[in-house]
């Protein structure tokens, strides 16, 4: 026989190999589970690439153990996992009082080398280091296909969008060791300068192109990948524009083909459409509604006769109505709708409604959590047995639990009772792992270079050892230590204290800082504790208690009077709340409503400690939605502090600063205000300033900024006095990148206090809240 041809030896090999497992299929029937193996032996289907030492490492089948299905079974599963097995089949043989174990296995070839066909515009060297493969292992189908498709990746990145990689695997069955090929056809190099559209009337090329995600190359095109054409992905912005055609009544739209023009290396794609006649809504007809009056549907139905036919708004009535149904516990009703041409233009709309039967709660069964407790579970459902059946109810309980971050799936759904008119609702549940713990490095404009260290468990419970999880508690500790700060925290908080829905924590901290000031250091350690009631779900109001001591030290040679003054440690006991307002779509990236923050409190007097102060602090924000999804920020703050009783001044480290980052980003930071004779900011104890924001789309996950800031700072309570008034103006640029987001802003002095007049560049990686 003739073993020189590759294919004719893999027909041969995987035809013993097929005779093998019909042997198995004889022989294992006669395998007695409990008979003492006696021997194994191992038999190859082609080269032996793996060792027979190696094979039985891995499994739990051992000479003068009884023989057993089950660790035959997990035996297979461990080798197949070890990459290096094509195929495995394990199988007993009567042998003397006992049985022989025969091991049949046919390995996967060894890479030994990976070439690079075809590739004329890029080195092989760099196409090869693209791929992570590495030489002497087993094949890998997964790893090559990564490297075809790093290799297709550099392609685009260079410009060449119509290229295509393929690989093959030129195996030496008689070694069992390959080469792996890839192919490549460049194509011609094009990156895509523009976008643009023939037959569009109804809508602007701009507008089109906003449904895409093949986007025109742009300044950062090695991190947005703009520029680049995957062919997949371009499929998907054709079906977009598609329906975006179809939602806006364009029923028939088609796309009638698409053309690439090259020039210089740049390609423009022309997408030419034939938009089609617009439809609108004729007449709309309800059958089989019941339950609720005909008029009550029509109420609940957004489309109305006369508007635009859209398929988009016919399935968003349809979930409306399914969810007016549902939150009347009829559970099984079903809205079916039929759209009709009714006339050139026109589309009349029916929709059949089966109402079914009004269901009430009977149980409700929580399965698949094996260490959250129920209750952390039932606390977040917001129906309970008796009450009717809400569908619109069970959901939002559904999102609630999937907000908790405890699960990675959770399901809810009705179950038969054994009581007429009655269901169960059943909610399932799989765990996840609640704990982590991350480490990193950051830098900001204020604090500098930090490193830190920060283990979490959102699903705490200080209560369950020794795995201290499952009852929904909130646990943190973190370690952050830099070129200008260190800071120790640990913290404990109960989200339902006493089952109710009310949130009480607590924390230990130490921390210090020497970025506060170029003259002087600050340590601060202590403990907080606060209590949180949520009165609706935009209103919350706090209530916190924080002990603490403070002391400036390393104080430089030649400070002011002012500063010595300073010197020391002081003890401050505080009592403090918060009314919070907040209505925002989004906290991180907010397009309306607004946040209200109201902060009272005051330390000292039966509360002890050395500082013996009173202020408050309110802070407004209002966003606006523009069009083209220009958002526009309003904000403003005011804040005094003043002492009361005996109290004899209030301490630096309580005064009120302005600038910086967060606040006049056109000054350093905290050096807006009252300052000593050498320049040192002193702070002062009023406080209003105010800013506009204008953020503008520029790419995905990037925006611009425009704003103007402008603020004082008295150093008397209750001064709003604008002797002392500083503005500034600036544009920046917002990156939501995996670390999160990153602002980086440049404001340029407009008002300046006796302030320098050059421009400041402002960076932080961050949310703020």
């Amino acid at each position: 026989m003739n073993y020189r041809y590759p294919f004719i030896r893999r027909v041969v090999l995987t035809g013993l190999f097929a005779v093998a497992l019909a042997t198995a299929g004889v022989f294992s029937a006669h395998a007695q589970n409990g008979a003492i193996i006696r021997s194994i032996d191992v038999q190859y289907a082609g080269p032996k690439t793996v060792s027979r030492e190696k094979i039985l490492s891995q499994m739990r089948t051992e000479v003068g153990r009884p023989y057993s299905d089950t660790a035959v079974e997990q035996d297979i599963r461990n080798l197949y996992r070890t990459g290096e097995l094509q195929n495995v089949r394990i199988f007993g043989q009567p042998q003397g009082d006992g049985v022989k174990v025969v091991v049949v296995v046919q390995t996967r070839s060894i890479v030994r080398s990976i070439e690079i066909a075809g590739g004329e515009k890029i080195p092989a060297r760099k196409l090869r280091a693209e791929i992570k493969f590495k030489l002497n292992k087993p094949v890998s189908e997964e790893a090559l296909e990564e490297g075809r498709q790093k290799i297709m990746d550099l392609y685009r990145r260079k410009g060449f969008n119509d290229a295509t990689v393929s690989y093959h695997l030129d195996t030496d069955e008689r070694t069992g060791t390959s080469r792996a090929i890839y192919t490549v056809d460049e194509g011609e190099k094009g990156v895509v300068s523009n976008v643009l559209f023939e037959g569009n009337t109804a809508f602007s090329d701009r507008v089109l192109r906003k449904q895409m995600k093949t986007k025109r190359k742009s300044l950062i095109s090695f991190l947005d990948k703009s520029g680049r054409l995957d062919e997949n992905q371009f499929q998907g912005d054709l079906d977009s524009i598609r329906g975006w055609y179809q939602d806006h009544g364009y029923i028939d739209v088609e796309v009638a083909n698409v053309r690439k023009e090259r020039r210089k290396g740049k390609m423009n794609l022309i997408i030419a459409l034939h938009e089609g006649t617009k439809y609108h809504v004729g007449r709309i007809t309800i059958a089989g509604a019941h339950a609720a009056s005909e008029a009550k549907v029509r109420e609940v139905l957004s489309m109305k006769a006369g508007d635009v036919y859209s398929p988009k708004a016919l399935k968003e009535d349809i979930t409306k109505l399914t969810d007016a149904y549902g939150s009347g516990g009829y559970v099984d009703s079903n809205i079916a709708p039929q759209s009709t041409a009714a006339a050139p233009g026109v589309i009349d709309v029916t929709y059949t409604i089966q109402e079914g039967v009004r269901a009430f709660v009977q149980r409700i069964n929580i399965i698949g959590n094996t260490r959250t407790k129920d209750k952390v579970l039932r606390r977040e459902v917001l129906i309970v047995p008796g009450d009717i059946f809400n569908t619109v109810r069970v959901e939002t309980s559904k999102k609630r639990l999937e907000n908790l971050g405890y699960f990675s799936k959770v399901e809810t759904y009705p179950q038969d009772s054994d009581v007429e008119g009655r269901k169960d609702l059943t909610i399932e549940v799989a765990e996840k792992r609640t704990g982590s713990l991350n480490f990193g490095a950051g830098f900001s404009t204020i604090d500098s270079l930090v490193g830190f260290v920060e283990l979490t468990q959102g699903n705490f419970d200080l209560f369950n050892f020794p795995t201290f999880t499952g009852a929904g508690q909130k646990f943190r500790a973190k370690v952050q230590y830099g070129t200008q700060r260190k800071d120790f925290l640990i913290a404990l908080t109960e989200p339902y204290f006493l089952d109710r829905p009310l949130s009480l924590g607590g924390q230990a901290f130490y921390s210090e800082a020497t970025f506060l000031s170029s003259v002087y250091s600050q340590r601060n350690y202590g403990f907080s504790i606060e209590a949180r009631k949520p009165l609706n779900p935009f209103v919350a109001i706090t209530l916190n208690y924080r002990l603490e001591d403070i002391e400036l030290f390393s104080v430089s040679q030649g400070v002011s009077q002012q500063i010595l003054n300073e010197i020391g440690a002081r003890l401050k006991s505080q009592v403090g709340g918060s009314v919070l307002w907040d209505t925002r779509d989004n906290p991180f990236l907010t397009h309306r409503g607004h946040r209200v923050d109201f902060s009272p409190y005051i330390a000292g007097g039966p509360l002890g400690g050395d500082t013996q102060i009173y202020g408050f602090q309110v802070e407004a924000s209002q966003y606006f939605t523009l069009p083209w999804d220009l958002i526009l920020l309003l904000n403003g703050e005011m804040a005094t502090v003043d002492t009361w009783g005996s109290g004899d001044r209030v301490p630096i480290f309580d005064r009120l600063f302005l600038g910086g980052s967060n606040d006049l980003r056109g000054f350093n930071y905290r050096d807006v205000g009252p300052k000593d004779l050498t320049g040192e900011p002193l702070g002062g104890q009023s406080l209003a300033r105010a800013t506009v924001e204008l953020t503008i789309p520029l790419i995905e996950h990037v925006r611009g900024a425009v704003f103007y800031d402008i603020g004082m700072l008295n150093s008397t309570a209750y001064d709003l006095g604008t002797d002392h008034l500083a503005s500034d103006v600036g544009i920046g640029v917002r990156l939501d990148l995996p670390i999160g987001p990153l602002r980086i802003d440049y404001g340029i002095p407009l008002e300046r206090d006796g302030n320098s007049s050059s421009g400041k560049f402002n960076f932080n990686v961050g949310y703020q809240f």
